[in-house]
């Protein structure tokens, strides 16, 4: 994958990040409240978001950050659309692979950390 199809994934990304807290807010406000999952969506929406324009900011650097911008993505699907499945369903099993996406985040930061491991 080169940087400019990274970034327009991470556009992408970001696009459906505002869209899906949009949603949160509005299309799916009631159920989110009948359930008492507004704040497990909010979390997604937030990680989802911020890690969007992580992965953006990488695709601008040189050399692009590969590993860790695969990481970041990987977390924002694993950790926020396992977040978004579990609050719209209310099958709590869901919450068992979130930390998996959150250990992909931690990855990405990590990758990021360490001296000479940036591609």
């Amino acid at each position: 994958m080169n940087a400019k199809t990274a970034f327009r994934l991470s556009a992408v990304l970001g696009f459906l990040a505002v869209a899906l807290g949009a949603f949160g807010a509005h299309q799916f406000k009631a159920l989110l409240a009948e359930t008492g999952n507004a704040a497990v969506w909010q979390t997604a929406a937030l990680y989802h978001l911020v890690h969007s324009l992580v992965a953006l900011l990488l695709t601008t650097r040189e050399p692009f950050a590969r590993w860790a911008w695969r990481l970041f993505v990987a977390g924002i699907l694993i950790f926020s659309g396992s977040l978004y499945a579990l609050a719209l369903s209310n099958v709590r099993a869901l919450g068992a692979i979130t930390p998996l996406g959150g250990l992909c985040l931690l990855g990405g930061w990590l990758l990021l950390a360490l001296p000479g491991r940036e591609k």
